[in-house]
């Protein structure tokens, strides 16, 4: 462009003594002249417009600095601000830090359980912070994901197992001929536990009665049973016995219900498997797709023997351990009704509701669980 400016500019008049007549410029040399012009105002205005924004945004960073958030001028965006903390000293997990004036979408994640409730859990003061966690029918230690990343969130130490045949223990569920043989996994790891070390049970649909069966066996060794949409049975009770209390069935039980006959008809059944169409409303009518669609994947048979089993409990020792119940009102399984009826029956030191939780509260109820499961492992002895 400087080229063109040079070639097109008017030539300076020559001196030689005497006056000499100016020519008057020609038409292209003024058109490139006015182009030349405009090219250089439009880059001052970039210029200026962009030193403009750059003087802006550091006068705005300078009031919110020296305390004139009042007057700044307000951003239609997301601003985020840092705080010190001032917790650095303390043991306790702080709060987040960092605040955003941006408003929360409905698809946001939702702030950690831990970062809102249990902030005031002293652990060294609780009996045992160790969590036994115990499936149900089809169920496996995989059904406690949400359960075990909360608690081990707040410092409690947890185990999940898989009872024998159920999640990725390798047994054939159609093999085990007893509840013993089922329990097998949870009575082992019981029996390694040092006699001073306790912990808590928790036991979900025939978990319940998978802790019971433990709770005779090892009640020195339990802290606290809880039962979480649980069969929670009676001395000469099975599982069995439980349903059949139930006034008028259940009629989705029992399209779910699909009898497995492994050792052929002229045999008893050997396992149950669930029909998948119906798991929704039988066992997650509450639950996330993403929990459904991993069950779906996950369940295996349930065996048959041990639902007919009758548990042998007494006083002397099952008796002794202190006992809780978890209600899940939206329960198709064990409906509240049935809930009910057990708690009438063996009356536990204190009964929790968990609303809207389903058969299932460890994905449809995950926090609320957590809040109830935190709650009982700091309550003492009256």
């Amino acid at each position: 462009m400087g080229n063109l400016c040079t070639c097109f500019a008017p030539k300076p008049a020559v001196k030689r003594g005497r006056s000499v007549k100016r020519l008057p410029a020609n038409s292209s040399s003024q058109t490139a002249s006015n182009r030349w012009t405009r090219v250089r105002s439009a880059r001052k205005d970039s210029n200026d417009s962009l030193i403009q924004e750059q003087a802006l945004a550091a006068a705005l960073m300078f009031r919110q600095q020296n305390g004139a958030g009042a007057t700044a001028t307000a951003f239609d965006r997301s601003v985020s601000h840092r705080y010190p903390n001032s917790n650095a000293g303390s043991k306790k997990n702080p709060l987040p830090r960092s605040a955003s004036s941006r408003a929360r979408s409905l698809t946001d994640p939702l702030l950690q359980p831990h970062q809102l409730v249990n902030q005031d859990i002293k652990l060294d003061d609780l009996e045992t912070k160790h969590f036994v966690l115990v499936h149900g029918g089809g169920f496996g230690a995989w059904c406690w994901y949400k359960t075990i990343a909360l608690l081990e969130e707040s410092g409690f130490t947890v185990t999940a197992v898989d009872l024998t045949g159920s999640g990725v223990h390798s047994f054939d569920t159609n093999g085990i001929a007893s509840l013993s043989q089922y329990v097998k996994p949870l009575t082992d790891f019981l029996e390694k536990l040092a006699d001073e070390e306790k912990v808590i049970l928790v036991g979900h649909d025939f978990g319940g009665a998978c802790i019971s069966y433990a709770m005779e066996l090892f009640p020195h060794k339990i802290s606290k049973a809880i039962f979480l949409a649980a069969a929670m049975l009676v001395d000469g009770q099975s599982m069995l016995d439980m349903f059949s209390k139930q006034s008028g069935g259940n009629d989705l039980m029992q399209k779910t219900q699909i009898f497995v006959y492994a050792n052929g008809k002229d045999h008893p059944p050997s396992a149950i498997d669930l029909d998948k169409s119906l798991l929704r409303d039988l066992l997650f009518n509450q639950s996330p797709a993403k929990d459904i669609a991993l069950a779906s994947v996950s369940m295996r048979l349930i065996p048959f023997a041990p639902v007919l089993e009758k548990l042998c409990l007494s006083d002397a020792k099952h008796g002794t351990v202190r006992r809780f119940y978890i209600e899940a009102p939206e329960d198709n399984a064990i409906p509240i009704t049935l809930q009910q009826t057990m708690i009438s029956s063996s009356q536990p030191e204190k009964v929790f509701r968990l609303k809207g939780a389903d058969h299932s509260p460890f994905f449809s109820k995950p926090q609320a669980l957590h809040k109830i499961l935190v709650e009982i492992s700091k309550m003492n002895k009256a």
